[in-house]
């Protein structure tokens, strides 16, 4: 696996049983970002896919909106005091006619959930920064009940860090019609989202109309967030969502599905494009 996992020693202790042994664990490392020479974020990952998350980053902050706007990317050189390469500085060069950065941008990213900015103010920027609309759902729906609940364990079964280290997150695009396009993986949930983005940028996907995002983890509005920006129309998480997460689903005409494991789940936003199993009748519950 390379620098994605890294052997440690540990000490086991089951019951009365203590055991030293070498353990693999997932590899955190700061990537930071420069465009144009200027540095722009620093964020804690796992490397890999580097490319993909630093032009992922850059399209869900709104600061370019196709891959085409990249038009170079290198790594420097970093200190691991032997003049070698740590392959954690990533220099992008936009492409002619792409506006660089604002030179505050660096301390000004609205995603973050430190941001300080009330939840109407945060999703007001993110529809204002976004250049690709929700399509709203086609009559009847598009996205098959059986299809959506075989999502997460088709995320599980490509993971395959995670089976080493149980300590990364994954987020997989799919087709609506179950087919899976990329899957990445992450010790951070947004950065494997930007990851997935950022290869459908290259790729020349977006807008990434008629797919779904599975995340293994939680719905934040970050996550939300990112999706909007491609053009995703549908996020499916296996855990909650916050709720500026499904006031922004809804305000942006996604679909938000949340709590997704086995057969069950919850629909916060955008019912409208699944097909419920047939003969399906939706009650109240008091309270």
């Amino acid at each position: 696996m390379g620098r994605v996992t890294r052997r440690l020693p540990v000490t086991r202790v089951d019951g009365e049983t203590v055991v030293r042994r070498p353990d693999t664990l997932a590899v955190e490392e700061p990537l930071e970002i420069r465009v144009g020479g200027r540095p722009l974020a620093v964020t804690m990952r796992t490397p890999g896919d580097d490319v993909d998350l630093a032009i992922g980053f850059l399209l869900t902050e709104g600061l370019i909106t196709r891959g085409e706007d990249v038009a170079a990317a290198r790594f420097c050189a970093g200190a691991d005091g032997a003049d070698g390469n740590t392959y954690n500085l990533l220099d992008l060069t936009l492409a002619d006619g792409v506006p660089e950065p604002r030179p505050e941008a660096g301390r000004n990213f609205y995603t973050t959930s430190s941001c300080g900015l009330c939840g109407k103010a945060s999703i007001d920027a993110v529809r204002t920064a976004s250049a690709w609309a929700v399509e709203p759902p086609a009559a009847g729906g598009s996205l098959d009940h059986e299809t959506l609940i075989d999502l997460p364990a088709r995320l599980r079964a490509a993971q395959r860090v995670f089976d080493r280290t149980g300590g990364l997150h994954a987020a997989a695009l799919f087709t609506v019609a179950g087919g899976l396009l990329v899957l990445r993986e992450d010790v951070g949930r947004h950065n494997a989202v930007d990851k997935v983005i950022g290869w459908a940028a290259r790729e020349h996907r977006l807008p990434l109309r008629d797919t779904v995002l599975q995340v293994s983890g939680r719905a934040s509005f970050e996550l939300v967030q990112k999706a909007l920006m491609a053009g995703i129309p549908t996020l499916a998480a296996v855990s909650a969502p916050s709720s500026l997460a499904v006031e922004l689903a809804a305000e942006a005409g996604m679909t938000l599905v949340g709590f997704l494991r086995g057969a069950s789940y919850n629909v916060y936003a955008g019912a409208g494009r699944l097909r419920l199993p047939s003969g399906t009748a939706v009650t109240a519950s008091p309270g």
